[in-house]
Parts: C-alpha cells; structure tokens; sequence
C-alpha cells in the first residue's frame, strides 16, 4: 500500500522528481497562477520563462513555501510539501539580491546555514571547503562581500545555498544583478557547477537566451498558464502559439489561408506569396493560420532561387517573393537585413558572418529575392 501511494507522488521516480499537480494561487479575484502541473526531472535545470507579472515567481515562491497555494499539490521526492513550512522543506532559494551578510566573510557566509543547522565544526569546515573549491573562491575566503565582483558575489550566495545539500534549488532571476558581458561569462559556469554538484534545480528568468543556455527545458508563461513546455531546441522550432513563436527569439510572421491540406504537405496563401509546408496540420480548407519563419532561415540572392535550390521540385514556385533592402545591421557573428517585400511587408533575414570578407555584399536599396525551405515554415493555428 505505501509504495501505491509512493509512486501516485513521484517516490523514487526520477521524472518525477519534482511534481506539481493542478496547481493554483489566487489573490483575490485574480488567478496568478492557474491550474499548473508539471514534473521536473532529478538532477535537471528547468526554466520558468515569461514576462513581468505572470506568474512565474510566484510559483517559485509557492515551492519555497513562502506563498501558500490556494489549491493543488506539490511533491518533492514523493513527500507532500504543501502545507510545509519553509524550514522544514529540504529546498534552498538564491535570490536575485544575493541577501549575503556584509558584515561576514566569503567563509561565514557560506558556513551561517549550517551553524544554524548545529552542524558539528569540523563537519562545517570540512562542508565549506569543499563548496568554496567547487566555486573556485578558496583564495577569497576572508574578504566581506564588498571585496568581491558580481559575478564573485553570485557565487558565494550559490555556494551558501549548496551548502546545505537541498534536494531542491531555487534560483530567482540568478543573474540578473550582472551586467551583460559578466553574464554570459557566468551562465555556463554557473551550469557547471549545479551539474557537478547534481542538484535539482528550477528557475526563474524573464530572459530568453538565459533560459536557452542553462536549462535542460523551459516552460514558457503567459497569465498564470504553461503555453509551452519543452526542450530549447522545441521551444525555438516548433512554438505552439504565437506567444511563444514571438517571444522566443526574432521571428516573421505571415498571414495566410489554407489551400491545400494533405497528410504530407499544406499549401497556404498570404499576400507575401504561396508558401508550401512540408508537413499536414489537420486543419480544414480556408481556415486561417498565421506561418512563423525565423530570420536565419531565410536566404537572400540577387536572382531568382532555382528549382534545386528548393528542398524539392514540389516547392518550385513557392516560399520565394521579391523585396528591397531597406536596412542592414552587423551584428560581429551576424547581420541582420531589413527587406521590403513588394506586398509592403517589412521582414528580417539573418546571414552568419562566417568570412572575414565577404564576397559579395548585398546593400541597401538593392533588389533582392527572399526564399525559404517548406521544412523550415511552423503553422501556428493559435
């Protein structure tokens, strides 16, 4: 009987490590966060991701039990921890200030958990030497916080959450204190390390391409919901909404009609052009969809694309339309074009700078064809 109940709550489940299950919180009238559930995998890094006010700190603060929910459950290792409070919960939460003691050394800081704890002293030194070594700050064990850089400062306040060995960590917009350059230098080391230690770990971040970077999987938020949840890669490719297709990334949407609708191939009509898509959707004739194309999936040449250059001779024809250059911006690895399409339609393709010089430079004003493989069109019903 008690490994039936073990297993309806995720003990010994490794995929479901972490479980919410239709999970709610309310304020008053407004739901901030609305019937969520979700299963997050031992020793994986999940992103909550989305804008200001949808719910994803809220949720984060419902698992470190500083919000109550107004319903649904939560399990950590199969143990019910709901109606916990936070000290009992074998989770620690790193917030984005970092909440480190001034008027305590790199050491002290990271040992104050564990003195709370009445850890014995030798166990305690022995403890915060080795996180100060997986943080790579033994050499600033004396120096105050005020000593230290951001990047320094995050990884004592990581150090000190580790400390503790929870079994969950919980990280509130980790670096967002950084500025951009120190940012990115971080987010791989910071991933090391969680990795190394083999904590659980679910975040919070309002930035795309830090969740991109850091988690195994992401859940994108909008008003309380998951709209998407899926590996980056998925999240990227194959958004499942609009939301999701704008707010991950840049990308061009069209407005179209559905034409043709086979079990291999859809035909959709927009102003723009015929595009062609190499898969079905299911979806009825004239029903209209929108069509999602990343920049960087858009080619652009001075003279019409040939038949193999297309994915397939089925494609001759579509996913191609004539436009002007009207801006160029070099990004280092990449530029980004502006090109007005003879509808009037304003759309962005991307080039990766892989020369030092280009051979042949496309320019503002020049006339250009812009053309697409089917394999690479998302239709978005939603």
């Amino acid at each position: 009987m008690a490994d039936s109940v073990a297993n309806s709550t995720g003990r010994g489940d490794s995929s479901q490590f972490l479980k919410i299950d239709r999970l709610s919180k309310h304020f008053d009238e407004v739901a901030a966060v609305d019937n969520v559930s979700l299963d997050i995998k031992k020793g994986e890094i999940f992103a909550l991701l989305g804008s200001s006010g949808c719910g994803k700190s809220t949720l984060l603060r419902m698992l470190a039990g500083f919000e109550m929910p107004s319903s649904g459950n939560m399990y950590l290792d199969g143990e019910d921890i709901a109606k916990m409070p936070p000290y009992e919960r074998p989770i620690n939460m790193m917030f984005q200030s970092y909440a480190l003691f001034p008027h305590l050394t790199v050491w002290e800081n990271v040992a104050f958990g564990l003195k709370r704890d009445r850890m014995p002293k030798d166990q305690i030194a022995e403890r915060v030497e080795a996180m100060l070594g997986i943080v790579k700050l033994k050499p600033f064990a004396k120096r105050k916080p005020h000593q230290l850089s951001g990047g320094q400062q995050q990884r004592v306040a990581l150090a000190r959450c580790l400390a503790k060995r929870p079994k969950l960590l919980l990280l509130d917009e980790p670096l967002g204190a950084l500025d951009r350059k120190l940012r990115e230098e971080t987010q791989f080391e910071l991933v090391n390390i969680i990795k190394s230690v083999g904590v659980t770990c679910a975040m919070v971040t309002h930035d795309q391409e830090e969740a991109m970077i850091m988690a195994d999987r992401i859940a994108v938020m909008q008003e309380g919901r998951f709209l998407q949840v899926g590996h980056p890669r998925e999240i990227y490719e194959t958004p499942s909404c609009l939301f999701v297709a704008g707010f991950i990334g840049d990308v061009n949407l069209f407005n179209g009609t559905v034409e043709v609708d086979e079990p291999d191939h859809v035909i959709i009509g927009s102003p723009e052009c015929r595009h062609f898509v190499n898969h079905g959707i299911t979806g009825t004739i004239d029903m209209q969809v929108n069509i999602a194309l990343r920049p960087e999936k858009i080619c652009l040449q001075e003279i019409e694309p040939t038949i193999e250059q297309r994915e397939s001779a089925a494609e001759h024809g579509y996913n191609s339309a004539r436009g002007t250059i009207d801006g160029i911006a070099y990004f280092g690895k990449f530029t980004q074009f502006h090109v007005r399409l003879e509808s009037g339609k304003i759309i962005k393709a991307s080039r990766e700078n892989t020369a030092r010089h280009e051979e042949t430079q496309l320019e503002r004003g020049q006339q250009i064809y812009a053309w697409w493989d089917g394999s690479d069109v998302v239709v978005l019903t939603n």
